[in-house]
């Protein structure tokens, strides 16, 4: 027996994204993806971006973990908006999630809406949440070979961020290596290294999320 799948499996999905595009460019909102394994750092590179930047941004966050709001609770205590989104065993966010919590936020005050995703290097690949730009963090305990082994979520990135360098000395980590892996899959993607721990390397994260943010300015002009 053969089964024939002629509509878009994602097609309400991908309404979805479309949907949320609509309404982030409307209040003229930066939207930014932010995708890792488990455990690479993101929350602390948030906590981290958010003490430089909120003082010249309006900042909030979409959470997005299996369970428990822990990570939540930490950006909150920074006094900025978080929404948590709770997948319950999912292992990514999608359209429809995100497009759920839009209500909880008054978008046209907000700048940068952060989007923690799921950690995961596979599933949050294929989603289209509607966001301006797409950026995966790796961590050097993770590893050289985690490039060339998860390509597609390589391939999909604006920039990837390599978190953690204070460990350098202690993990066997080549960053040069790293540089050409993403180079060969995707070779118009950022990269940069840094430690949310230490700050060391941060501001030239700052300084991505500034320009980006002025490139999206300009292109409501």
């Amino acid at each position: 027996m053969k089964i024939k799948m002629d509509d878009d499996v994602l097609k309400n999905q991908n309404k979805a994204a479309d949907f949320n595009r609509i309404i982030f460019k409307r209040n003229q909102t930066l939207v930014i993806n932010l995708m890792s394994s488990p455990g690479a750092g993101k929350t602390t590179l948030l906590e981290q971006t958010v003490k430089a930047l909120a003082h010249e941004y309006q900042i909030a966050v979409i959470e997005g973990d299996l369970a428990t709001e822990r990570d939540a609770e930490r950006l909150r205590a920074l006094g900025i908006k978080t929404v948590q989104i709770n997948t319950v065993g999912g292992c990514h966010l999608d359209a429809r999630m995100i497009a759920k919590t839009l209500p909880d936020f008054q978008l046209e005050e907000i700048d940068i809406l952060f989007i923690e995703n799921i950690g995961n290097l596979v599933c949050p690949s294929g989603y289209d949440l509607g966001q301006d730009y797409k950026a995966v963090i790796l961590s050097v305990p993770e590893g050289n070979d985690k490039i060339p082994k998860y390509p597609v979520m390589f391939h999909r990135t604006h920039l990837t961020i390599i978190n953690k360098t204070d460990l350098l000395p202690y993990v066997h980590f080549d960053l040069e290596e790293a540089r050409k892996d993403l180079q060969c899959i995707n070779p118009h993607a950022d990269f940069l290294a840094l430690s949310a721990q230490t700050g060391d390397g941060m501001e030239e994260w700052l300084n991505w999320i500034k320009e980006v943010y002025a490139n999206a300015a300009r292109s409501q002009d």
